[in-house]
């Protein structure tokens, strides 16, 4: 017993690849390199966070980065935004909409994904269809005359549904459920059970890792998506997501010290609204990072 475990010892170690110095270097590069990258993404967010926490006065004067708190710490731009119930309404009408948007947008996918995968007649042509709406589109004049005609101009249906409906998404689930094996939709089908049946318990199951990815696009999509509500509900402003009314609050603050006893608190008001804007996914990133790792590399393999 023990020289079986010793055979299996020394062909373990006969297995692993001792790397060569050629390969050391490569890969201190290639950590050089993504730690550059890493640091260049970290430290503008930061110089807001800090700059967020700092005195409005002290910051103002301030030139470069900002590594601690200026003029020491201070929430008194964060009790400034939330002093304005607009963000609050704006948070609610974002969270909402995000749902709503991410919930509907990945039924399409994935119904329209499982479809595509499974053979059939139409499946070259409506596939090929899919992929020119991706190369072309018919633009916003056109796309705006469409949501009048059907009476979704000052209504949230036009922040949420015309946006569902995404190209890419479908073809990414249909690679997805064209890997889950063959075998697995024969067995269920000889079991009796249906193509919702298979869709939702057998096949959706084993691709979720790419769709965590497609939901974790659509959340982050829509959450910092403002455009679309600037163009059909420009003036409802009860119906405004986060980032609209973060923009009129910013553009509105540009001016604070024209006036003769100007509040140096609002000069803070512009970073903190990005950090209470972005807070949110970065709290939840973390629970879609394994997902999503699994998913680009499920998304990288062809089906």
């Amino acid at each position: 017993m023990a020289r079986k475990r010793r055979k299996q010892e020394e062909w373990e170690n006969n297995m692993v690849e001792n790397k060569s110095a050629a390969d050391r270097v490569v890969d201190v590069v290639v950590y050089v390199i993504v730690a550059l990258v890493a640091l260049c993404s970290v430290i503008p967010m930061w110089h807001v966070l800090m700059s967020s926490f700092s005195d409005g006065k002290s910051l103002l004067a301030h030139v470069g980065l900002v590594l601690w708190p200026v003029g020491g710490f201070t929430v008194e731009g964060y009790k400034l935004i939330f002093q304005n119930s607009s963000i609050i309404n704006g948070y609610i009408n974002t969270v909402i909409y995000t749902i709503c948007y991410t919930t509907i947008g990945f039924l399409i996918s994935t119904v329209t994904g499982y479809a595509l995968s499974r053979d059939s007649k139409l499946k070259k042509p409506v596939t090929m269809g899919l992929m020119v709406t991706m190369l072309f589109s018919g633009g916003m004049v056109p796309a705006y005359m469409v949501i009048r005609a059907i009476g979704w101009v000052g209504t949230p249906w036009a922040l949420v549904i015309p946006g569902c409906t995404n190209s890419m998404f479908c073809i990414m689930m249909m690679n997805a459920f064209n890997g889950v094996p063959n075998e697995m939709y024969e067995a269920s089908h000889i079991d009796g059970a249906g193509h919702l049946s298979t869709l939702f318990e057998i096949a959706l199951p084993q691709a979720m890792n790419m769709g965590s990815v497609i939901i974790l696009n659509l959340a982050i999509g829509q959450w910092n998506s403002w455009l679309p509500a600037s163009i059909y509900v420009p003036n409802k402003k009860v119906l405004w997501p986060l980032q609209l009314v973060i923009r009129q609050i910013t553009s509105e603050n540009a001016d604070f010290l024209n006036s003769s006893n100007p509040n140096y608190s609002r000069y803070l008001i512009q970073f903190a609204v990005i950090i209470a804007a972005i807070a949110p996914i970065i709290i939840l990133f973390p629970f879609f990072q394994d997902k999503m790792e699994k998913g680009v590399i499920q998304g990288g393999i062809k089906g």
